[in-house]
């Protein structure tokens, strides 16, 4: 199947740059064994899937594997036309953890990782990411985890040595060209909105916030990013598996309401003879702040069966049919043209 054919590819500009991506990326997650088993070879033939039916932006971090998911990237990305985010925050010590599944990892790399978010380690984690993707450019650089869904109490420490240096770090590499765009990879609004408030951000990679599922983004987030001139790529639009059928949600077991609103949204998706997973591949894009979506497959048919969802054709009686229910947003935009 080719991708540009098949899915009607499109781009979309970040932000206030002149740099564009595809509406559909490859999320890097998975390919360093966070909470996926798969080895280099099996990440390789997802990358070269990827590329070869015609995708083009891929998402990674040194946090994926402890670098393993930037390793494999790296090198299947090597001498191809790409466009590829990574993100800082996170150094990357010699030493493996005791327990990797604590942090969610399968089989990483013999490091730890040690939260920067100064100006010198905001520049050492740049560079060391260019060191272990083995690529002498990162496109788009995302300041990672920043918040308290990661950080809790910390997070006002960490949050402000990024105000105080590590995002004029960030600003000064785009200055210089080096990257072409900034922002954060967060899996929450808050930080999102404060974030705004010390600098001028380009695109945030906001995961699970933005979904079939779930729409709080558009309360207040997405109205002060639009003034902002900020665009969103969605991470997590599957909101970590609820959505394909796993019981999974915000990478921990689901509770019982957001079991029962994942099976109220599949029960209409039946209905309509749609399976749930395009519906939630393709939900984000009719929102024009959205830039692109990112899902992370485990595997190369779990790549297939996305590039299949994301050229489904949904009705727009499905989307008013979610409205009527109360399973949407009211004022989420929805694509009425099918």
């Amino acid at each position: 199947m080719n991708f540009i054919e098949s899915c009607r590819m499109q781009k979309r500009k970040v932000g206030k740059t002149n740099l564009e991506i595809d509406v559909l990326g490859l999320g890097g997650a998975p390919l360093g064994g966070n909470f996926a088993e798969l080895d280099y070879a099996q990440g390789a033939e997802i990358v070269t899937a990827a590329l070869d039916a015609g995708m083009s932006y891929f998402d990674t971090a040194a946090w994926y594997g402890f670098g393993r998911s930037e390793r494999v990237i790296g090198d299947q990305l090597r001498s191809k036309n790409y466009v590829l985010s990574s993100k800082v925050g996170r150094l990357l010590e010699p030493g493996p953890v005791v327990k990797p599944m604590d942090y969610g990892m399968v089989n990483p790399l013999p490091f730890h990782p040690v939260y920067d978010y100064t100006y010198d380690g905001i520049l050492r984690a740049f560079q060391d990411s260019l060191q272990r993707l083995g690529l002498d450019r990162i496109d788009i650089l995302l300041a990672h985890d920043i918040g308290t869904f990661t950080h809790g109490d910390n997070n006002t420490r960490h949050f402000k040595d990024l105000s105080d240096g590590g995002y004029r770090a960030m600003a000064e590499l785009r200055a210089d060209g080096r990257v072409a765009a900034i922002g954060l990879g967060v899996n929450e609004n808050q930080v999102c909105s404060d974030a705004l408030e010390i600098g001028d951000w380009d695109v945030f990679l906001l995961a699970g916030r933005y979904t079939l599922l779930e729409q709080t983004a558009l309360d207040s987030l997405f109205p002060a990013c639009k003034k902002a001139g900020t665009t969103i790529i969605c991470g997590g639009p599957f909101n970590s598996g609820i959505l394909v059928g796993r019981e999974t949600w915000n990478y921990d077991a689901a509770p019982k309401f957001i079991i029962d609103k994942a099976k109220a949204l599949n029960a209409v998706a039946k209905k309509f003879n749609i399976p749930l997973p395009a519906a939630a591949l393709q939900f984000p894009l009719a929102n024009e702040i959205v830039t692109s979506v990112i899902p992370g497959p485990r595997s190369k048919i779990e790549l297939e069966e996305i590039l299949t969802w994301s050229a489904f054709k949904i009705p727009s009686d499905f989307w008013l049919e979610l409205k009527s229910q109360g399973l949407l947003h009211y004022s989420a935009p929805i694509d009425t043209g099918y």
